[in-house]
Order: C-alpha cells, then structure tokens, then sequence
C-alpha cells in the first residue's frame, strides 16, 4: 500500500452539542491516514464557523452549507481537495449529502443508519452500487476485534452449525422524558421528522441486527415483533422484543431498549451451535468466551498470538491493553481509508481491509426497521423479511 500523501476529509455534521461528531474525528484521525481540512458543521453558518476555529481550520474551507462545500473543493486542485466527505447528521439528513457526494466523485462515510426511511434507502443503494467513489456505514461493533474473531471462529465451523442467538442492547438514558428537558440528542431522537418512523430500533436495534448477521454470517428470513412505548408522551417506540428466524433455520431473540433504567451500552451476544457456543459483551470487550459441552470454557483475549488473522489486523495493543470503543471505530475508519489507497494505487486490499460496514449492511438496516415496525403492527406471528432494492 503507497502512501504517497494523507486522504483529505471534509465533514458534514458534529458541530456544537454533537457528541458522534468528535468522536468520528478522533477515529478518522487515530491512524495518520485522514487528516480533516474541511466542513459544514452545521446548518447554522456561526456554529459551522465556530467549530472550524476550534479545529484550527482554514477559515477559507469551513462552509455554510455541504452543497458550498461540494462546489468549492471541486475547484481545488485534485491534490488538495477533499477524498473523503463524513457525515455525522441527524437521520434525516443523510440521503440528499450522500447522494450527492457519491455523484460527483467523493468516497463517504456515513454514520448509521442509511437514511430516514425504507424509500430512501432503496434509491441511495442503487447510487451507491453506481458511484465511482466508496462508501463506508460506521456500524461501530463489527470493529471489535473479538467480534472479529467471533466471526470468524463460527465460519471456520469451530463451534458447529448455528442453533440459535441471542443479541440483547439494553441502554437506559432515555428512562424518563428527557426530550421535554432542554436535551438535544434526546429531542432529535425521539422526533419522527428526524429520526424517521423508528426511536430505539432505528437507533440501537439496528446495531444489534447488523452484530447478529455479522457474527453468524447468516441472514434473516423472518422475524415477529413486539415493540412499545414505555414512557408516555414519546412519540417513538423506546422497548421491544424480536423473535428472528434465519436462513439456516437457526433461531434468535433480538431485544432492545431505552428505558433500562441504569443500564449503560452493553450490548452482548451468544451465538450456540451444535459443537460449542460464544459469548461477547461490550462492557468486556476485549474477552470472547468459549462455551463447550465436555470441558471447561475457553476465555480468547485481544492482542493475543493465537487469533485470527482478521482479529489481529484489527488489534492495536498487545494483550492487557484494553481497547475499546474508539478503537473499533478507528478500525472501521482504517480499512476504509487502506482500500482507498489500494484502488488509487491500482492494487488489490487485503480481505481482511475489506471488513467494513457497507451499503449491503445499510439498506438491511432500514429493511429490518420497516419489516419490525410492520410486524409490531400485525396479528400475523411471522413475518418475511424480504429485502427490496
């Protein structure tokens, strides 16, 4: 892989009060890949203005709107303009930047999930599978490097055929009404004409989805839902329940909420087969447990000689150097920005670079949301999960 100079990124989205933002940035940045030299922070010019000063930007580069800062980078000489566009918005501001990003040549990284609704979705799919540019959905957990290897174990057929799965995101910030309080993540979450039809299954069920499908390596066929509104006054679901069928006939419990007073981020997941079991949590994400019928339970460690060679290309530290959540990040950020330079240079990326979130994963994102939404609404127990495009 040359190198010859740092892929150049203009951001749209994390200004002021934007927690995902910053954290994108450190990601971007942790490699010496990407350097940031441009943006549109906000729709508000002054909050755009103010967060390009606090990231010592060219004043020259930080703009008023993501359409200005199309225009302007393309008159740039193609060794300095922008490579890369990462958008950090709100949900109902990813179609229209990404679309338009992908048309006129830029790779993008876009932060979950794909789009508002269904209907977008289908049409960025169909822009993406035609952009010359890559593109790149930051599904964070895949980033794990004892996802990675959790992955892998189960394709390598080391635990058997799969039976079944449990995958469980239980987050408790939203236990009361937050969105009446002057709370700006919470106020955008929680309204449909932002965040689109879905609240906790658009945000972080969406996750566990992706997480299920990534570590099985087998996709959804059906599901039957059960999703609910706990605190009231909310407008959008912020509880519920999955039941999921799979293409192997293995069978999954899929259960998400917002109201799990007390509870932090730990998304988990245990994956059962006829040979053994695994179990990942994030709150111990650098430990995959083992699960086997006639001995003891296996603990595999990250940084460790004897995992996968996908794990370890995403391993920073040796072991006992916890890693964690910006670093599954970064992981994401890295092999994005290692394919663009494989493409650029005329090479093949490594498959192991190749292990990103990506349109396929996007579009069945908003597909799983539709189809839980539907299915919460109807008497039927079972509901096909067909993905159109």
């Amino acid at each position: 892989m040359k190198n010859n100079r740092k892929l150049k990124m203009g951001m749209i989205g994390g200004g002021p009060g934007s927690f995902i933002g910053a954290i994108h940035r450190s990601a971007a940045l942790m490699d010496g890949l990407i350097e940031i030299v441009a943006g549109a922070f906000s729709s508000k010019p002054e909050k755009s203005v103010q967060t390009g000063e606090e990231l010592m930007l060219d004043e020259s580069r930080v703009y008023s709107s993501y359409d200005e800062m199309f225009e302007k980078e393309l008159l740039l000489p193609e060794a300095e303009r922008i490579d890369i566009v990462s958008i950090v918005t709100p949900n109902h501001a990813h179609f229209d930047p990404t679309k338009k990003a992908l048309e006129m040549g830029f790779h993008v990284v876009l932060d979950k999930p794909l789009t508002l609704n269904y209907a977008e979705a289908k049409e960025l799919y169909r822009v993406i599978e035609k952009a010359k540019g890559l593109f790149c959905l930051t599904h964070t957990y895949t980033g794990y490097p004892m996802v990675k290897q959790a992955k892998q174990m189960v394709a390598d057929g080391v635990i058997g055929e799969v039976r079944k799965v449990y995958v469980e995101y239980p987050q408790g910030w939203l236990w009361k009404l937050l969105e009446s309080e002057d709370n700006k993540q919470a106020q955008w979450r929680t309204d449909p004409s932002r965040s689109g039809e879905s609240g906790c299954f658009g945000d972080i069920g969406t996750h566990a989805f992706n997480l299920a499908e990534y570590v099985t390596g087998q996709r959804v066929e059906k599901i039957c839902a059960d999703l609910d509104t706990k605190i009231e006054g909310r407008l959008l679901e912020d509880d519920g329940a999955v039941l999921m069928r799979f293409e192997n006939n293995a069978s999954g419990i899929l259960t998400a909420s917002q109201v799990d007073t007390g509870a932090e981020n730990n998304l988990k997941i245990k994956v059962y087969g006829d040979q053994g079991g695994l179990e990942w949590m994030q709150e111990d994400c650098n430990s995959l447990i083992v699960r086997w019928p006639d001995r003891p339970d296996e603990i595999y460690r990250a940084g460790t000689p004897y995992l996968s060679s996908l794990a370890q290309e995403n391993t920073r530290t040796p072991a006992g150097h916890p890693e964690g959540y910006m670093e599954a990040f970064a992981n994401i950020y890295r092999n994005f920005a290692r394919c663009i330079y494989a493409k650029r240079n005329g090479e093949e990326p490594k498959k192991e670079w190749l292990d990103f979130p990506g349109a396929e994963d996007g579009i069945r994102g908003m597909a799983f949301v539709d189809h839980v939404l539907a299915s919460s609404k109807s008497d039927q127990k079972w509901t096909p999960f067909i993905v159109e495009k």
